[in-house]
């Protein structure tokens, strides 16, 4: 990234295809797109640039929903949904068209009996994302897939919090759009994906409009520096994602194992497949406001998506399970990174159980 901000040869605007400088910015963002569909298994002009997933969600439902509204206003999505698809469901009701929340089961899974069960023949996408980012619940893609597939209807998966982490094969399992955000996979913050498979069938309509770029779906200046920078982190994931993966999956069983046999813990999403890089859990008797303000200057943990962090509402995604009560408002989500050491585990739990013990005190005052 440094080195594309300090190069005057591709310092140019890469839309600027006059002169050689914005060719060799355009150059350098082709091979970023075609090196980030090798590893997610398209062709590079079905990656779409965009500031990230939320943005990348909009693009998709909403692009769809106007693109193809003479065929149906029916769409499907689940109530575990990040905010980026809930919100954009939302407005699209708005706008007279029709949303199937579906709720998940009590391991935070939606069934893919109730997305069967959901589809109407004028529904025109089914949206569902991999991994939940509250609970690390990974849903039924797969499965999901071929049942869209079968019955005619799009599908669309947020994928950021698997990008990167866990392996995507598009060849292998039929998503039409996909999203994605790179400072989830060590990238740089503004810069993400949408993955438009059969691009020119979908027929996208874009959100703004301006200069045309990115097949006129996405307008407005590449940002060279950004793009290069997501390419690179999601090579540099992959090339090291199955040792990641089994570095982080020891890391969450080694933290669940010594602070389970410290304190009494529930955790949410037990009996799922779920996400090594993720645990939300509760702690009965503990409120998550108490503890995180506990822990605030030595241990970094959220009571619900990052992008609501800041707000005292209980957890949509945690109360759609049917969890409710203590439990509800006592859930607190850790998650794990590859930079993280069995040391920090171990510090992690003791700060953990240090400040139950101290908010407990509190009480008894």
């Amino acid at each position: 990234m440094v080195r594309q901000l300090g190069c005057p040869e591709t310092f140019a605007n890469p839309s600027s295809a006059a002169h050689v400088p914005g060719r060799a910015a355009a150059a350098v963002v082709e091979s970023a797109r075609a090196e980030i569909a090798a590893e997610l298994h398209c062709e590079p002009d079905e990656v779409l640039f965009t500031s990230g997933a939320t943005e990348a969600d909009n693009l998709a439902l909403r692009g769809v929903a106007l693109a193809h509204v003479a065929h149906g206003r029916h769409l499907i999505t689940s109530m575990i949904e990040h905010k980026a698809v809930l919100a954009c469901c939302a407005a699209l009701e708005r706008e007279g068209f029709q949303v199937t929340y579906l709720a998940p089961n009590r391991q935070g899974w939606v069934e893919p009996a109730a997305v069967a069960a959901a589809l109407r023949p004028d529904t025109l996408l089914v949206s569902l994302m991999h991994t939940n980012n509250e609970t690390g619940v990974m849903q039924p893609i797969a499965e999901v897939a071929a049942l869209a597939t079968e019955r005619g209807v799009l599908l669309h998966v947020d994928a950021a919090q698997a990008a990167g982490k866990l392996p995507i094969d598009l060849r292998c399992t039929p998503i039409d759009l996909l999203s994605l955000s790179a400072h989830k996979f060590y990238g740089p913050k503004g810069i993400g994906c949408l993955v438009v498979r059969n691009r020119r069938r979908l027929r996208l309509q874009p959100l703004m409009h301006g200069g045309g770029q990115e097949f006129g779906l996405r307008p407005g200046t590449l940002p060279t520096h950004q793009i290069v920078g997501c390419a690179t982190a999601l090579t540099l994931c992959s090339q090291r994602r199955a040792a990641d993966l089994a570095h982080v999956t020891e890391l969450k069983h080694q933290f669940l194992i010594r602070l389970g046999s410290r304190l009494p813990i529930q955790v949410h999403g037990e009996g799922a497949t779920v996400s090594p890089y993720i645990v939300n859990l509760s702690i009965p008797g503990i409120g998550s406001d108490a503890l995180i303000n506990q822990l605030a200057y030595g241990l970094a943990i959220a009571s619900g998506s990052a992008c609501s962090s800041g707000t005292v509402e209980p957890s949509a995604v945690l109360r759609a399970m049917g969890i409710e009560g203590d439990l509800l408002y006592g859930a607190v989500r850790v998650s794990f990174d590859r930079t993280h050491s069995f040391n920090d585990v171990s510090s992690a739990v003791d700060l953990m159980v240090a400040a139950v013990q101290r908010i407990r005190e509190l009480s008894a005052q």
